[in-house]
């Protein structure tokens, strides 16, 4: 039950913003086990005023391509599983948008079900999920 919100620069077209939500939710299914139909992001087009980064900190260059995902799940993954959804990630946006890997970032955090409420007002764990 990964929450995703990717920041990113103005001007890609909505095709390339369907085929950056496709890479991620398949990325996230292939190395988060996450069920197809659990998609939930939020894309934030930001103006160059407003994303303030440093190039080189821990990169080996970003351009104003940079984009930053900022994911939240509700169930813990390994590291094994962090480090190869960063790597497959990383390689899906390159090889079919010409995304340069130094130009992704991700965060991700963990929470519980009781963090949680999809509908009705109802926490995730009062559904004995």
């Amino acid at each position: 039950m990964p929450f995703t919100r990717i920041s990113l620069r103005p001007g890609y077209s909505d095709a390339q913003i369907t085929q950056i939500s496709d890479i991620l939710q398949h990325s996230l299914e292939a190395e988060f086990a996450v069920p197809p139909g659990d998609r939930f992001q939020i894309f934030e087009e930001l103006p160059p005023r407003l994303r303030v980064f440093d190039p080189h900190y821990k990169s080996r260059g970003r351009s104003d391509n940079f984009i930053q995902f900022h994911i939240l799940a509700g169930k813990p993954r390994s590291c094994e599983q962090k480090q190869n959804l960063c790597r497959l990630l990383c390689e899906r946006l390159d090889a079919t948008l010409d995304i340069h890997p130094n130009d992704v970032m991700m965060m991700i955090h963990f929470n519980t079900a009781d963090d949680w409420s999809f509908s009705q007002g109802r926490l995730l764990s009062e559904e004995g999920l």
